[in-house]
């Protein structure tokens, strides 16, 4: 019994929420038959669905990271209580409504009214900052990680969530402004963020 994870169902469910999120994404990109006449038109439809295609693969980066990020967390904490699970129901809401913000995204970035998708976008990105604050908070005074090195995971987790939380509520704003502009900063964050995790943090953390 001394393997048992008291967390086992919290992580399974946490899990699908994150596998259905992913699978959501790419169920917006679609051509529309009735464009395809000829190979030309068949061509051309597959370029209109290019920005769907770059913010469905934004979208799938965030996430993936997200779930990295938060499967970390669960393994830092070796127990839970009621304040946990509803900041990690919040981070989770943050994470399914995501697709929505990226269909907009692919549709309009491109437009002259593609304002209102980044701000939406950006604005998400800093609510799921929010999430990671409480999820963070919630862990660290409630005394949940295993271990001092957990900890350091945790405290790592709440540092990183309010700079996110910073920047993407800068960009959110800036966005009214210079939607394309911030478009191209969330995703230069998000390479960094993608580079950072796999070659930085875990050395940071060891």
């Amino acid at each position: 019994m001394s393997d048992h994870n008291p967390n086992a169902r919290l992580e399974t469910f946490c899990d699908g929420v994150f596998a259905i999120a992913m699978t959501l994404l790419i169920i917006d990109i679609k051509i529309p038959s009735t464009q395809i006449t000829d190979t030309n038109s068949f061509w051309l439809a597959l370029k209109q669905i290019i920005p769907s295609i770059l913010s469905f693969i934004l979208s799938f980066i965030v996430i993936l990271i997200t779930w990295v990020n938060h499967h970390n967390s669960l393994k830092a904490i070796g127990k839970t209580s009621n304040p946990f699970i509803y900041a990690n129901g919040l981070l989770l809401l943050t994470v399914v409504f995501v697709p929505f913000p990226t269909a907009l995204l692919g549709e309009h970035l491109f437009t002259e009214h593609s304002a209102p998708a980044v701000i939406l976008y950006d604005g998400t990105l800093a609510l799921q900052a929010a999430g990671w604050i409480l999820l963070s908070n919630t862990s660290l005074k409630g005394q949940l990680s295993k271990s001092e090195r957990s900890k350091k995971v945790m405290l790592a987790n709440r540092r990183f969530s309010y700079f996110a939380f910073t920047l993407y509520s800068f960009c959110a704003i800036m966005a009214f402004w210079f939607p394309l502009t911030i478009a191209i900063i969330t995703i230069i964050s998000w390479i960094f963020w993608l580079i950072y995790g796999i070659t930085i943090r875990h050395e940071e953390l060891a």
